[in-house]
């Protein structure tokens, strides 16, 4: 199995090459510097391999939720990309990235995700550790106030990811005293986990065409305020 990921929906930008159990990756923190670096990460990953496009079985990005900027880079660079090598495309969720880092470095059976979303609000998900280690989504994504998100009153975990980092006070007294088992705030989603959480999309048989390769916000309008639009 041999399968491109890219990921640039946060201040982080990746790439990602997964052949036949193993992971090769490029990733860079460079706000607003994604559409510089994505394909020269890309090329440099093929080369390195000493594959091309054609050799891939399909295509994988982060769909979001993120920054709308970083979003619509991604999947336009993976449509074209698919366009041109014939390829399908995984699509997969940022949040779900996250929680399968997660899952990988802890012993949760929960992950809670969490990308700051701007405008004093978060990206937000809960997800389970399911079958084989996969994170399997408990509930449904969303983006909301950091003190009023969703959770199973089951669900007690870890948190991951750069809402954590600025909202973590307000998300333990959300979720109550002992839910929270330790916070990974300095986490963005990767391709590394874009990439392995593809191929079970592939596997499953869920892959897209490159023209249904499409983006996921969960906000459907924008407001600028002060600081700008994430």
């Amino acid at each position: 199995m041999k399968l491109l990921a890219i990921e640039t929906s946060t201040e982080a930008c990746s790439a990602a090459l997964y052949l036949d159990g193993e992971v090769t990756e490029r990733y860079q923190l460079a706000p607003q510097q994604h559409n510089k670096l994505i394909l020269p990460m890309i090329e440099s990953l093929l080369v390195e391999a000493g594959l091309s496009l054609k050799n891939m079985d399909a295509l994988a990005f982060g769909r979001g939720p993120g920054s709308f900027t970083g979003v619509r880079i991604a999947t336009g660079v993976v449509q074209g990309l698919a366009f041109g090598a014939d390829l399908p495309v995984a699509p997969v969720s940022t949040l779900a990235a996250m929680a399968q880092e997660a899952f990988a470095e802890t012993d949760s059976q929960f992950a809670f995700p969490c990308i700051d979303a701007r405008m004093g609000e978060v990206y937000w998900g809960v997800y389970r550790q399911g079958a084989e280690g996969l994170a399997e989504l408990a509930g449904r994504e969303s983006v909301a106030d950091a003190g009023a998100v969703e959770f199973p009153e089951e669900a007690a975990g870890f948190g991951i990811g750069s809402g954590w980092g600025t909202y973590a006070a307000v998300l333990r007294e959300r979720l109550g005293e002992g839910r929270v088992h330790g916070i990974l705030a300095d986490r963005f989603p990767r391709a590394h986990w874009v990439a392995r959480l593809g191929v079970e999309v592939f596997k499953r048989g869920e892959c897209v065409t490159a023209e249904n390769a499409q983006p996921v916000y969960l906000r459907d309008k924008v407001a600028k305020k002060k600081g700008g639009v994430y």
